[in-house]
């Protein structure tokens, strides 16, 4: 394996570069209780045996037009789905039912293991939504997305046909250069599953439109991680969108995902 060139740990450090960031985690889990207060929602629905193997999904108020998936961020270390809730809010008031899972994080499994987690989370959902399916993550939650579009998804072929468009937002694509950090003695990642895991280093499995959103006040490893992804399966025939966001950050730049007019709200549908 080849030495560090540079600094990995702050290259993926976003909370030591947004002033006030360690607040935010409180916030989220605030907002998103006070958000399941005042809309449909069920929680903890069942999709595997273990204990995160849940999900919550957030109904509009007449039948869906068809599932939206927002698979949750944390460097596949921390969080869960009930700290995103409210970030359903713009696809619901769009007509779409929102699944949002949490997964087994690190150390107790491997990210190969989170991906097929979340291959069974959205078939799951997908049997209690009809119609087209839109998935997005966030940042860890990107990478996940984007992996279950690769060729060897744990999808089944039903599913996966109704998968309209991707989106990951900030998302990691290429996990090689995560062995070099300290986050690395938790998540375990050796140069096999940095290669089977990496979606950029995989093919896509259909030509299934893919966006890559990021923040333009981002890291600038999260900039290149979303540049690309997108370069990379625009190689290979599957049609790719790369947005850099103005100066949001990585975690404003999500904030979006709230109202249903705005730009990342309606390309996370399809508008």
């Amino acid at each position: 394996m080849l030495a560090p060139i540079k600094d990995w740990d702050d290259a993926f450090a976003n909370m030591a570069h947004i002033a006030g960031s360690d607040a935010l985690p409180g916030v989220w889990l605030e907002g998103a209780g006070q958000y399941r207060a005042g809309v449909s929602v069920e929680t903890d629905i069942a999709y595997g045996d273990a204990p995160r193997e849940k999900l919550d999904i957030v109904w509009p108020e007449n039948t869906p037009k068809g599932l939206g998936v927002f698979i949750h961020g944390g460097f596949w270390l921390r969080l869960d789905k009930s700290y995103w809730t409210q970030f359903a809010e713009g696809a619901r008031a769009l007509g779409w039912a929102v699944a949002l899972p949490s997964y087994t994080l690190a150390p107790e499994v491997r990210i190969s293991h989170m991906t097929q987690q979340m291959g069974a989370a959205v078939a799951h959902a997908a049997s209690r939504v009809k119609g087209p399916i839109c998935l997005s993550g966030h940042s860890a939650g990107g990478h996940l997305a984007t992996r279950l579009m690769c060729h060897d998804s744990p999808l089944d072929a039903a599913t996966r046909q109704r998968i309209a468009r991707t989106m990951s937002i900030s998302g990691l694509h290429d996990l090689r250069p995560l062995m070099h950090t300290k986050m690395n003695e938790v998540l375990r990642i050796d140069e096999a599953e940095a290669v089977s895991e990496s979606p950029v280093l995989q093919t896509p499995a259909a030509a299934t439109p893919l966006t890559c959103w990021v923040g333009g006040g981002e890291r600038p490893e999260f900039i290149r991680q979303t540049q690309i992804m997108a370069q990379m399966w625009e190689g290979l025939d599957a049609p790719t969108t790369c947005v850099i966001d103005a100066q949001h950050d990585h975690f404003t730049v999500i904030e979006g995902l709230k109202d249903s007019t705005s730009p990342i709200c309606q390309a996370f549908v399809g508008l």
